[in-house]
């Protein structure tokens, strides 16, 4: 087939496709079947060892302690119930008012979105007041609000939804993207199948990173508590997951009582420490405390997660294998642990 000229192409793309073509510098490439138009992606990306080497690479900030930088994907995960939308929304509010969260800094104040795609608009709103020490950078977007306004529901895995609020994150130069929760704000995808994942969210997280938006994924745990719900192929992009567990023995009461700790994290050089939180309200506001969490809290937990030697609860704690002892004699003691051979073995108490 003969190369296309201008009045083809102007029959093809229309008159406001034509211009942007040709000063894009498009290039013709003659097929077997037929002639196409591309235009250069690559080529000038494609940069020689000492090119790559004299880049100016701008380091990306970090926004919260040592764990969270500019541009994360990360993800909160945990049961139903334990205190992940408390959490979510303590994180969202310290990032847009400066201060702390917990032991961790925020280096400076940022702008932050979060989308809720569960809660009513009032508790969002009551949280929201009882957590705010001062108004900040805090932007929400509701989903009752969404339905209200638009008689449209909210779901972040339709493209043209993805799209706009890309767009507004660049245009109202948001950081830090919260979406609350998974199974709620992406609906219509096989939550085991890592191709619908990939193909339909992944993608669009990726952009957000290359735009330098941070997106903190709040999610549930599965059968197992151990791990997020789901398939695992959400991991492989994250920088950093956080898990809250129960608290053994506590208490039912308002607000919300966990413990957090890091299965992933590429940031720290170490990872923070678990911690033990208790979010109580008092009156209009809540009060937000936190503590080293007990070792031996977290031994049950290692136990109830399917770990039963010394070794292997050794290794996941960063303990010894003699401090992993100890433990266990203190859990016999307390009368919820017995030990078979090597193996140790949670008891009704």
């Amino acid at each position: 087939m003969q190369a296309k000229d201008v009045s083809d192409l102007h029959a093809e793309l229309g008159r406001e496709k034509l211009l942007p073509a040709i000063q894009g510098n498009i290039v013709q490439v003659q097929g077997d079947a037929e002639s196409k138009i591309q235009s250069p992606i690559l080529g000038t990306s494609i940069l020689g060892e000492a090119e790559f080497d004299d880049l100016i690479i701008a380091e990306r900030p970090m926004l919260l302690g040592n764990f969270f930088k500019a541009g994360d994907t990360a993800y909160i995960y945990g049961k139903r119930g334990l205190g992940k939308s408390w959490l979510a929304l303590l994180i969202a509010r310290t990032l847009a008012e400066g201060g702390k969260c917990g032991p961790y800094s925020v280096s400076r104040a940022c702008r932050v979105l979060y989308v809720d795609g569960e809660m009513s608009v009032d508790d969002l709103r009551s949280r929201n007041h009882a957590l705010r020490e001062k108004k900040g950078e805090l932007m929400l977007l509701s989903h009752q609000i969404v339905f209200d306004r638009t008689r449209k529901t909210l779901c972040l895995s339709e493209p043209a939804q993805q799209t706009e609020l890309t767009a507004f994150c660049e245009r109202e130069k948001i950081e830090v993207l919260i979406l609350d929760n998974i199974a709620c704000l992406f609906r219509g995808i096989e939550e085991n199948s890592a191709d619908d994942w990939r193909d339909h969210v992944e993608h669009w997280l990726l952009d957000l990173r290359r735009r330098c938006v941070a997106v903190v994924i709040v999610a549930h745990a599965g059968r197992n508590t151990a791990t997020m719900r789901g398939t695992s192929k959400r991991e492989d992009a994250a920088f950093w997951i956080l898990r809250l567990d129960e608290v053994s023995g506590a208490d039912d009461c308002r607000g919300a009582k966990f413990v957090t700790r890091f299965v992933k994290n590429r940031n720290a050089p170490d990872d923070p420490v678990p911690l033990e939180w208790d979010i109580r309200p008092e009156g209009n506001r809540v009060l937000v405390t936190y503590h080293e969490a007990d070792n031996l809290v977290l031994f049950r937990q290692w136990i109830e997660d399917g770990l039963e030697t010394c070794s292997e609860i050794a290794e996941e704690m960063g303990l010894s294998k003699g401090q992993v002892s100890k433990l266990a004699k203190k859990a016999e003691k307390a009368g919820w642990l017995k030990k078979t051979g090597r193996k140790y073995q949670l008891l009704e108490i």
